[in-house]
């Protein structure tokens, strides 16, 4: 034996979604419980229809030239952290050649090697 469907109007709908929204039913089980209904059935009629659905959620609306330029930034983020992290290795193998450079001078401190190879091209 098949479940009977019931078929209800666009306007009954919309009226037991406004009667949630407006406080009439404290919630969607009580006006499952008043009209009879399924147990999913008025959640996705408040889906479908309601407005409360709407809150809580940001919806933002952008022009062509807002969507182009938040592009063009998210490019030019990508190519600033690319050049970020070439500089950061190029700084991290500078360093580690000086150390290696300052520990085959004999020097232990970095630093003072740094500042003798200094003085020595300001002498030149």
């Amino acid at each position: 034996m098949r479940k009977k469907t019931i078929q209800y109007s666009e306007s009954f709908k919309q009226n037991v979604v406004r009667a949630i929204e407006t406080g009439e039913f404290d919630n969607c089980f009580q006006a499952q419980q008043r009209y009879g209904l399924g147990c999913g059935t008025v959640q996705r009629w408040v889906r479908k229809y309601g407005k409360n659905h709407l809150l809580g959620k940001v919806i933002r609306v952008e022009s062509p030239e807002e969507k182009d330029e938040l592009k063009r930034l998210q490019q030019r983020v990508a190519q600033l952290e690319s050049t970020l992290a070439d500089a950061t290795i190029d700084l991290a193998i500078e360093r580690a050649y000086t150390e290696m450079l300052a520990e085959k001078a004999g020097v232990e401190d970095v630093e003072s090697f740094k500042k003798k190879v200094a003085e020595t091209r300001r002498r030149k």
